[in-house]
């Protein structure tokens, strides 16, 4: 929570100082399902009641598994000076004169409500799961691309009547683009993705705002600009690309945008294939910038030398960090089952059989079989004691 809630109060601070006519929120404004009371959803809805105060506000539905259905309609209810518009089905939806939002009655306007100054495209996230209820589990994933291209494809007769008449039109997702970059640099290249570069620029919108995936990325054709603002904050190790939010200039045939950076957390990861090497991360801890940042040393050992690591050293070594995460990925010893053991019927064959399954010398065990076979315990005992005696 403190991470984001830093970074979006900065992000909140910038859009009123920049004086921005409107604010857009496209998905996934909590990273999980909260409580009312939980203190995460006090500290948004004071921000989004900052940002209401100054401009009209739009949020959309995010993944359901972070924002379930009617968590966000708690945030039409903030009283601001402009109202906040919900957007949880597909609309579209008109800014009016005054900072008043218009939803259309269905998937979209059948004319353009006079006086729009902007007219908003809205897909949410959706749900799959109704999909695979009407066309099958296996096929769903298909068919939501399917259904959302020829969507898509419907917004673009209403998004060209408006350029006409020299509004600019916004098109707003959640979800994920077909070859986009995860925030740790994996691109995402299957056949259960909901959109391609392609049929986004095929509603016709000049801008088109995503929310789902962590890292900022863009698509240009002809003036027209699709982009993620990734996440507000760095939520995990190892993400790549600067954090913030986007600040747009969008007029009827030309987008344009700014990505100002947000005081996201650094984090540094070092990573071994053995044991850590103290002297390579003495040195890391020279050549980075490690003050306040967050640290992750992470390394694999044998299970044999698990209590060789000396943890508090290397927290020290790192001691003007923010934090030092340290993560050993153990190595179990493998057992060799030794073949046809349990078929055996005498010990010392069960023995011969294991010692040449592991590569070990049988015959000092089998010694040992044969003294306790053969003679007393006071017997080994005593020869015990004797060879201590002379040792």
């Amino acid at each position: 929570m403190t991470e984001v809630d830093r970074c979006f109060t900065f992000a909140v601070d910038q859009a009123i100082a920049r004086g921005v006519d409107f604010a857009v929120i496209s998905g996934d404004s909590t990273d999980h399902a909260l409580d009312v009371h939980a203190p995460a959803i006090e500290a948004l809805a004071r921000n989004i009641r900052r940002l209401a105060d100054h401009c009209p506000v739009l949020m959309l539905q995010g993944t359901f598994s972070h924002e379930p259905m009617g968590t966000l309609n708690l945030f039409r209810l903030l009283g601001g000076k402009y109202p906040v518009h919900v957007a949880d089905r597909l609309e579209q939806v008109a800014l009016m004169p005054g900072g008043t939002w218009q939803a259309s009655e269905g998937w979209r306007f059948e004319r353009i409500p006079d006086g729009t100054r902007a007219l908003f495209s809205c897909v949410p996230t959706v749900n799959k799961a109704i999909v695979a209820a009407a066309v099958g589990a296996t096929e769903a994933a298909q068919a939501v691309g399917e259904q959302l291209t020829v969507l898509l494809h419907g917004f673009a007769l209403m998004n060209a009547a408006a350029r006409a008449r020299g509004i600019a039109t916004i098109g707003v997702s959640h979800g994920t683009v077909y070859g986009c970059m995860t925030e740790h640099g994996v691109p995402m290249a299957g056949f259960d993705h909901e959109f391609t570069a392609g049929s986004l620029f095929d509603a016709g919108a000049t801008a088109f705002m995503l929310g789902h995936i962590h890292r900022h990325q863009a698509w240009e054709q002809a003036g027209r600009q699709i982009a993620y603002a990734g996440s507000i904050g760095r939520l995990h190790y190892g993400e790549q690309g600067d954090k913030g939010f986007l600040l747009w200039e969008i007029d009827p045939d030309t987008a344009r945008f700014e990505l100002v950076p947000t005081p996201a957390k650094r984090t540094i990861e070092i990573s071994f294939d053995g044991m850590p090497d103290m002297e390579e991360l003495l040195k890391c801890s020279r050549d980075a910038e490690v003050k306040d940042a967050f640290v992750r040393v992470r390394w694999t050992m044998p299970e044999e030398d698990r209590h060789e690591i000396d943890r508090k050293a290397i927290e020290r070594i790192f001691d003007a960090a923010a934090e030092v995460k340290l993560e050993g990925r153990v190595i179990p010893v493998v057992r060799t089952r030794a073949a046809g053991i349990s078929q055996q019927v005498s010990i010392a064959a069960k023995i011969q059989a294991w010692a040449t399954a592991t590569e070990a010398k049988a015959e000092p065990l089998l010694a040992c079989l044969h003294a306790l076979q053969e003679r007393t315990p006071e017997e080994i005992a005593s020869d015990v004691l004797a060879m201590s005696d002379v040792s």
